[in-house]
C-alpha cells in the first residue's frame, strides 16, 4: 500500500509540475487539481492535507497583499517612480539605472511580483513621452526586481517559503544575502547601460517634457497615504523584530493589514479586491501535492541519495543545490521547485550528519531567486511584466530575454558562488571584502572588453 501511494504521489506530482511548466493550463488549476487528486486517490486524508497547507507564508502573503493593496490607492508609488525620473533630467540611461534602483529597493521592502505591477505602468508612460523603445527599461526592472527581492525575507516567494520553513528571520536573510545582492546589482546595471546605451537617445524637449510633469498630481489621497506608510513602515520594522518578540511573519503582516483597515476604514471587500487570489491558491494546491511526497518517504529516499552523492558534506551539497536551484529555475517557476527543495533539504538535516544547514538554506534562496533571471518564464515576476508588456504592444520573446538574461544570470551565481566559498572556507568578515573585490574584478574586465570593442 505504502510503495502504491508513493508511486501514485510521484505521478501526481510529475503531471502538476509538467503542466505548470507547459502553461497550457492555468497554473492554479493545475495545482489545485493536483491536490485534489492527492486526496481522491487517498494519499492523504483532507486533515493530512490541510496540515501541509504553510500558514505562516499564506498569511504573510495576504497581508502583505492588502497592505500594499490599500498604499497603492494613494498614488505613492506612482509619485515617487516620476520624481525619480525627474531627478534623474530625464535622461533615458540615467532615467533607466534610477528606476532599476528603485525596483531592486521596492522589491525588497514589497515583494517582487507587486513591484513590477506598480513600476512597468509609469515606466511606459515615461517612455512613451521619451518616445524610447520600453524594452530595455521593462528589461531591467524585471532583472532588478528579481536581485533586490534576493536581499529580504519578504522580496521574493521563494525567500518566504524558505523563512516559514525554518528558523531564519527577517534579519538573518537581510544580513546574509544584502551583501552579495550589493554587489550583483550594480555591476548587473552597468553591463545593461552598456548594452543599450546606443538605443536610448532622446532630444531635450522630450526630456523636459518629463521635468515638466508635476509628481504631486498622483498623490490622490493623502490623509490615507501617510496612515499607509505609517503602517507599512511599523510592518516592517516587525519583520526586523519578530524573532525577539516570538511571532511569526504572517501575524505581522495579517496584523499590520487588520491595523490599516481599522484606522483607515478602508472598504474590506475592496481591500480584499487587491489580494492575488490565484496565487494564494497555488500555494494551497502545491502545498498538498508536495506533502504527498512528503508524506509517502518519497523525499525522505530522494535525500538519502543526494547524502550519498555528496558523502554527507555541507560544502558539496551547498554547491550542487545553488546550481541546480539556478538552472532549474531559469526553466521553470522557482516556486514549485523550491517547494520541493525545503522538504528535501529538512530531510537530508535530519538524516545526515550536516550540523547546521543554514549554508544549504542561503544556497537554495540564491539559486532560486537570482535563477529567475535566465528566461522569462524563471520567475513570477517575470511573466508578470511580460503580460503587462503585451497588453501595451510591446513583445518581449524569450530568446530576446535569454540572450542577455542567462548570462547576467550565470555571472550573478558565479559571484554568489564566491561568496559562498569565501563564507564557508574563511569566515563572514571575508565574505563582504571578498565579494566587493570580485564585483570590481568583474567591472575592471568589462571596462577593458568594452574599450577594446569601440
Amino acid at each position: 500500500m505504502a510503495a502504491n501511494a508513493s508511486f501514485w504521489s510521484v505521478i501526481i506530482f510529475l503531471i502538476t509540475y509538467a503542466v505548470i511548466v507547459s502553461e497550457k493550463i492555468h497554473r492554479t488549476v493545475a495545482a489545485f487539481t493536483g491536490a485534489a487528486l492527492v486526496m481522491i486517490f487517498k494519499i492523504l486524508t483532507p486533515d493530512k492535507a490541510v496540515h501541509y497547507i504553510d500558514f505562516n507564508t499564506i498569511g504573510l502573503l495576504v497581508g502583505m497583499m492588502i497592505i500594499v493593496g490599500i498604499t497603492r490607492q494613494t498614488g505613492i508609488f506612482e509619485y515617487v517612480a516620476i520624481r525619480t525620473s525627474r531627478i534623474a533630467r530625464g535622461e533615458p540611461l540615467k532615467v533607466l539605472a534610477s528606476l532599476a534602483l528603485l525596483t531592486a529597493v521596492f522589491s525588497a521592502l514589497l515583494d517582487n511580483v507587486t513591484t513590477i505591477l506598480l513600476i512597468v505602468p509609469v515606466t511606459l508612460a515615461i517612455t512613451r513621452k521619451l518616445q524610447v523603445a520600453p524594452l530595455p527599461f521593462i528589461l531591467t526592472e524585471i532583472l532588478s526586481s528579481n536581485i533586490g527581492g534576493t536581499a529580504t525575507l519578504i522580496g521574493d516567494p521563494p525567500n518566504i517559503m524558505i523563512g516559514s520553513a525554518t528558523h531564519l528571520g527577517f534579519m538573518d536573510f537581510l544580513i546574509n544575502l544584502a551583501p552579495v545582492v550589493i554587489v550583483i546589482f550594480p555591476l548587473t546595471v552597468f553591463i545593461l547601460i552598456r548594452i543599450y546605451r546606443n538605443d536610448l537617445q532622446t532630444t531635450s524637449q522630450l526630456q523636459q517634457s518629463i521635468l515638466e510633469i508635476d509628481e504631486k498630481n498622483e498623490i490622490k489621497d493623502p490623509v490615507l497615504m501617510k496612515k499607509s506608510i505609517a503602517v507599512l513602515v511599523l510592518t516592517i520594522i516587525g519583520f526586523a523584530l519578530h524573532q525577539v518578540v516570538h511571532l511569526e511573519s504572517s501575524v505581522i503582516a495579517l496584523s499590520g493589514a487588520s491595523f490599516l483597515l481599522a484606522i483607515t476604514r478602508f472598504d474590506p471587500e475592496h481591500a480584499l479586491h487587491g489580494v492575488e487570489w490565484p496565487v494564494i491558491f497555488f500555494f494551497t494546491g502545491l502545498f498538498i501535492v508536495v506533502g504527498a511526497l512528503e508524506d509517502t518517504g518519497v523525499i525522505e529516499f530522494l535525500a538519502m541519495l543526494a547524502l550519498e552523492t555528496t558523502q554527507g558534506a555541507v560544502f558539496p551539497s551547498a554547491m550542487i543545490i545553488l546550481w541546480l536551484s539556478a538552472l532549474a529555475s531559469s526553466f521553470v517557476d522557482n516556486i514549485p521547485f523550491v517547494a520541493t527543495m525545503i522538504p528535501l533539504i529538512k530531510e537530508m538535516g535530519r538524516l545526515g550528519s550536516l550540523g547546521n544547514i543554514d549554508f544549504l538554506w542561503w544556497s537554495l534562496a540564491l539559486g532560486a531567486c537570482l535563477g529567475g533571471n535566465g528566461t522569462i518564464v524563471g520567475a513570477s515576476a517575470n511573466l508578470v511584466a511580460l503580460g503587462m508588456a503585451e497588453r501595451n504592444n510591446v513583445t518581449i520573446g524569450f530568446f530576446q530575454f535569454f540572450i542577455v538574461g542567462f548570462p547576467l544570470m550565470l555571472m550573478s551565481i558565479v559571484i554568489a558562488m564566491v561568496y559562498l566559498v569565501l563564507w564557508h572556507t574563511y569566515s563572514a568578515m571575508a565574505v563582504i571584502p571578498g565579494t566587493l573585490a570580485l564585483g570590481l574584478a568583474f567591472s575592471v574586465m568589462l571596462g577593458r572588453l568594452n574599450n577594446r570593442l569601440e
